[in-house]
C-alpha cells in the first residue's frame, strides 16, 4: 500500500508496506514498549517531552535542548518518521506537532499501536524486551518550518486587541468550553469567538481519523470557515495538536497551534475569557 507524503496521518497499512522508509517512533509508555513494538523502533518519552515544553529550558524556543532530544532518538531529519501511541492519537499527535514543528518530516500513525499489533504480528515483524537504542545523531532545528505554525500567547493575545484574531478552534470537551470544567485552572471558559468541536469527534472507528470529507463537514458545522487562518487549542497541548492533524487533512491551508493552549491563557488575567 503506498503512502502519501502530503498527509500527516499515515495508514498502519502503508507503514508496514514502506517500513524500511520511515524511522518509528513509539511514545508509549516503557512497560508496553518492552512488551511489544515494531521491529526497530525507538520509544519517545512523550511524559518527558510534555514536562520540558512546560518550562524555560525545554520551551520549543529553546532549540539546545530540542535538538539533543531528538538527535538523542536516532533522528537526525535525513528520513520521515511515524510516530505511534496506545491508540488515544493524541500523545503521537503531541510528538508530531514538536518534530514538524523543527523541520522533521513526520506522521501519525491512523489508530496506534491497537491497529498495528495484529498486522505486524501476522508479518512476525514484532520485538519484545528490552531494546538496544542506536547513536544519537547531530539534528539541527529549523524552528517554524513545519506546515503547522507555533502559535503563543503574547503574538495571539495582541491579535485580539487589533481586532485581527484568526478563528479560534476549540478541541477541548463542551464542558471545558463553557467554563463548567475548569481542570486545574483558576478560571474557566474559552477564548473570545471560539468555535468548539471536541476532539473526540475527529476520530471514527478504531480511533482512526475520519476523511476528510467528514471532517471537512465537522469542522464546517462547528463554524471554523474553510480559506480562513485557524488556530487549535485545548488544555495542554495534545488533543490541539491532534486538531491541527485534522484541520491539515480537511484542507485548511493556514493552521497555527497554540500549543500551550488554555491552560497557559487562562493564567493570565490579561486574556479575555467568554464565559
Amino acid at each position: 500500500m503506498p503512502f502519501d507524503p502530503s498527509d500527516p496521518v499515515l495508514a498502519p497499512e502503508a507503514l508496514l508496506a514502506n517500513r524500511d522508509a520511515f524511522i518509528v517512533l513509539d511514545a508509549r509508555p516503557a512497560e508496553a514498549f518492552g512488551a511489544g513494538r515494531a521491529a526497530g523502533a525507538h520509544r519517545l518519552p512523550i511524559e518527558a517531552w510534555e514536562q520540558a515544553a512546560k518550562t524555560d529550558e525545554g520551551r520549543l524556543t529553546n532549540l539546545d535542548h530540542w535538538a539533543r532530544a531528538i538527535g538523542a532518538l536516532g533522528v537526525d531529519g535525513s528520513r520521515p518518521v511515524a510516530v505511534l501511541d496506545d491508540g488515544r492519537i493524541t500523545e503521537a499527535a503531541r510528538a508530531w506537532f514538536i518534530l514538524q514543528h523543527f523541520g522533521v518530516s513526520a506522521a501519525v500513525l491512523d489508530g496506534g499501536w491497537p491497529v498495528l499489533e495484529p498486522l505486524l504480528r501476522a508479518a512476525g515483524k514484532v520485538e519484545t524486551g528490552p531494546s538496544t537504542e542506536g547513536a544519537a545523531l547531530r539534528f539541527s532545528p529549523r524552528p517554524g518550518s513545519g506546515r503547522v505554525t507555533l502559535v503563543e500567547r503574547e503574538p495571539l493575545r495582541t491579535e485580539f486587541a487589533s481586532g485581527a484574531a484568526p478563528q479560534i478552534f476549540d478541541t477541548r470537551t463542551a464542558a471545558e468550553h463553557a467554563g463548567i470544567d475548569l481542570r486545574k485552572n483558576k478560571r474557566g471558559g474559552r477564548l473570545p469567538g471560539a468555535a468548539n468541536l471536541p476532539h473526540a469527534d475527529l476520530l471514527g472507528a478504531e480511533n482512526r481519523m475520519l476523511s476528510a470529507d467528514l471532517l471537512r463537514e465537522k469542522l464546517a458545522a462547528a463554524g471554523i470557515r474553510p480559506g480562513e487562518r485557524v488556530v487549535t487549542h485545548c488544555d495542554g497541548g495534545g488533543r490541539a495538536s491532534l486538531a491541527a492533524l485534522a484541520a491539515l487533512r480537511a484542507g485548511h491551508a493556514e493552521v497555527g497551534t497554540y500549543y500551550l493552549s488554555f491552560s497557559d491563557w487562562a493564567a493570565d488575567e490579561s486574556c479575555p475569557i467568554e464565559r
